[in-house]
């Protein structure tokens, strides 16, 4: 038999159930999800040129779709020149189509890799998340978030607005090393003001998110002999970072008002902070202290880089505190903030704020990385903050987080008695302490297999055995109505590793 001549009945019921595998309802439309379907199985050499795809109505009873979806799917790919109609015949793949992916008929040898890196990133202690952390029922974790915050109905809304012929023309050029000049102007009205912060064109460069920001900082400040001071405990991402650039880290101490000015502040040549919300303790720095931070940077000769990293989300303060950088009259503040924690972690968008020469510095630096972040992104978003979008976000996420923050503070006095916990105004996490001998990643390990997920305390400290009996509990990406059961599951949990650590004193 030709292949010209096969049927799609006579291959193996098996094979086609592989290409055409389960829809999922909750996914992308469902005619999008079987066209996916038809071009994977065809650059895959599994639909082979002349194969005879099965009919509208087999094939919609096969997946439990309704016959038009799999019309449409088919006419679509007859549009676009993958499939062909043959009168009286049915569906065929088109005969011109070739298999994209090339296969090896020998597995190549990897070979000994590890003594030509220069650095081994991966041997450094890492935060690590399952990546199917929404499947989890309680999935207590900071910095994700939940869809059902996301402004989906005002973001299409910007989206169309950027996606007409005009507005494709403008962005789909090549920005060299620019960003979009609207995102920044949105940025220096309607952003940036609401931290305090006034700021010229040329003071702001847009990033991919607020990680790529600290890289390209500590790339351009932080030599081999820098002295490069870190909160401890702090961001872990920035440790490594820090860790990779310089022989000379330095783990600086912080009180319930954050980051001390004293100590071995004054022998660093720059000191990494959040000031808004310490991470991970959520302690938010008090004007007096930020005021303190920085005349000892500038009586020491210190910069400054405050990671800003989930501002403008509270609702609970009638004023809020003014960022660093808003306080800097001698060019000391490097400013860094973040759509991630904000908006959703996927946008990938940051900047970084700063006086003119630094950031024509990091421009550069950045033009030979990966030139400018998307721009049809960044015009999405401009669009997004100038149609008041933004503003709404803020006020409701804001208040969903105060809700569930009254909510979780109202618990777990009764749920975990034995522990102790905080919560700076406006954080999303409370950082939780268990008593001596409690092992919070022992905790997180149960918890995972119940359905719960937290995160171990250790990975925010430079000795991580000062960090075992603490955990961080996020809440922006469980659901409110989801807090209490878990809570309930997780105290009990908790509250028997508290007996066994207690059990264990002297």
């Amino acid at each position: 038999m030709t292949i010209a001549q096969q049927s799609f009945h006579l291959h193996p019921a098996s094979d086609w159930r592989r290409i055409f595998d389960a829809v999922n309802p909750d996914g992308q439309a469902l005619n999008i999800q079987i066209r996916r379907m038809i071009v994977r199985a065809v650059e895959a050499g599994q639909l082979l040129p002349n194969t005879r795809l099965p009919s509208t109505r087999e094939l919609a009873a096969h997946l439990g779709v309704g016959r038009n979806t799999v019309t449409s799917a088919y006419q679509q790919l007859i549009d676009e020149g993958f499939l062909a109609s043959r009168q009286r015949s049915g569906i065929f793949v088109a005969a011109m189509m070739r298999p994209s992916q090339a296969t090896a008929a020998n597995p190549r040898k990897s070979g000994e890799w590890s003594a030509r890196f220069a650095m081994h990133p991966s041997r450094m202690s890492q935060i690590n998340k399952p990546r199917d952390w929404r499947s989890y029922p309680y999935p207590f974790l900071s910095g994700q978030y939940d869809p059902g915050l996301f402004p989906t109905n005002n973001w299409r809304e910007a989206v169309r607005a950027t996606s007409s012929v005009q507005e494709i023309q403008v962005w789909a050029a090549d920005m060299i090393d620019d960003d979009d000049p609207d995102l920044i102007e949105q940025l220096r009205t309607q952003v940036l003001p609401r931290r305090g912060i006034l700021a010229q064109p040329g003071e702001i460069l847009v990033t991919i998110g607020s990680q790529q920001a600290l890289s390209m900082l500590v790339q351009l400040l932080v030599g081999r002999e820098t002295r490069a001071g870190l909160e401890d405990p702090g961001y872990p991402d920035l440790r490594n970072m820090v860790s990779l650039a310089t022989r000379k880290p330095v783990f600086l101490e912080s009180d319930e008002h954050g980051l001390l000015p004293g100590g071995a502040f004054p022998q660093c040549d720059v000191v990494f902070v959040t000031a808004g919300h310490q991470c991970p303790t959520t302690t938010v720095m008090p004007p007096a202290r930020r005021r303190e931070l920085i005349d000892a940077a500038v009586r020491h000769d210190v910069l400054l880089v405050e990671d800003d990293y989930d501002a403008n989300l509270s609702v609970e303060a009638d004023r809020e505190t003014p960022s660093l950088k808003s306080l800097d009259n001698a060019e000391r503040v490097i400013y860094v903030g973040s759509f991630s924690k904000v908006l959703a972690p996927g946008l990938r968008i940051g900047y970084v704020v700063a006086p003119k020469p630094l950031i024509d510095e990091l421009r550069v630096l950045r033009r030979l990385m990966l030139r400018h972040p998307p721009t049809n992104n960044q015009r999405s978003l401009a669009t997004f903050i100038a149609l008041g979008h933004y503003r709404q976000h803020l006020a409701r996420a804001g208040t969903a987080i105060l809700e569930r923050s009254q909510l979780i503070a109202s618990l777990i006095p009764a749920t975990m008695p034995s522990c102790r916990f905080q919560r700076g105004t406006g954080a999303a996490s409370f950082w939780i302490e268990g008593p001596p001998e409690f092992d919070a990643r022992e905790l997180a390990g149960i918890a995972r297999a119940h359905g719960i997920l937290i995160e171990a305390g250790d990975i925010f400290f430079s000795d991580p055995g000062k960090g075992r009996r603490f955990f961080r509990l996020g809440f922006t990406s469980i659901a409110t109505n989801r807090i209490e059961a878990g809570l309930v599951k997780l105290g009990s949990l908790a509250e028997g590793a508290c007996r066994r650590a207690v059990a264990l004193l002297p």
